[in-house]
């Protein structure tokens, strides 16, 4: 994982409307920010201000209404137009890491098999050299060869934190990863996440409901009715 190319992303007046009948709703309005190289920002609000509708379209997995959207050098969204789905699809395999609240297992792969479930659609170049590395680092290399219904919640987390860095992502993308845990192993999947950004240099754009977890970042944003506070 160490070695990952690092990249920023920089958005310009983001809006994300949605339309419901006659009506529309900016989910996402008008926000800029800047995610730097290397930094761990939480992105904090009340429900339904937008959060995961943000990190979504940070993460290439929505399109903006309008704005401007740039990985590094690469603009992928501007005047309301953008890169096509195929282009999208590989700036998503390339560029991020996504992590959700609910950690999608499969039941019937051990763990590493579910780790290693991405190389089935995409392999970067030597990611497969740092699968053990990363099970280690995560404190499941005694697991790998266990079902997720024989972990406990955050052990089954560790393990979709893991998938989700398997191909060397430069920016990890983490929706409420905690919503599902008490606060012990909350607390363990936060140091997990500060570690990652500490010691292997990994962007993390953190969406929580919980402070003590956004206070790990070097940067809060909090969002009400989808702008920036």
């Amino acid at each position: 994982m160490s070695g990952q190319p690092r990249i920023s992303i920089k958005a310009e007046d983001l809006r994300r409307v949605y339309r419901r009948g006659p009506e529309e709703i900016a989910a996402v309005d008008g926000v800029s920010l800047e995610v730097e190289k290397g930094a761990f920002i939480s992105v904090v609000g009340p429900s339904g201000s937008g959060k995961t509708t943000l990190i979504n379209v940070l993460g290439c997995l929505d399109n903006p209404t309008s704005g401007r959207l740039a990985l590094g050098d690469r603009v992928v969204f501007e005047n309301g137009r953008g890169l096509s789905e195929a282009e999208l699809t590989r700036v998503r395999r390339e560029a991020f890491g996504y992590i959700f609240q609910k950690f999608y297992l499969i039941s019937t792969l051990t763990v590493l098999e579910n780790v290693v479930l991405p190389f089935t659609f995409f392999r970067k170049p030597g990611a497969g050299d740092d699968v053990g590395r990363i099970l280690g680092l995560l404190g499941l290399d005694k697991r790998a060869g266990h079902l997720p219904g024989q972990l406990s919640g955050g052990e089954m987390q560790r393990v979709a934190i893991a998938r989700a860095l398997v191909n060397k992502p430069a920016i990890l993308l983490a929706d409420e990863p905690t919503g599902n845990l008490d606060t012990a192993r909350s607390e363990e999947i936060g140091s997990t996440l500060k570690d990652l950004n500490e010691r292997e240099g990994l962007t993390v754009v953190l969406v929580t409901h919980n402070p003590r977890l956004a206070g790990l970042a070097h940067r809060t944003i909090e969002l009400q009715d989808g702008r920036v506070r």
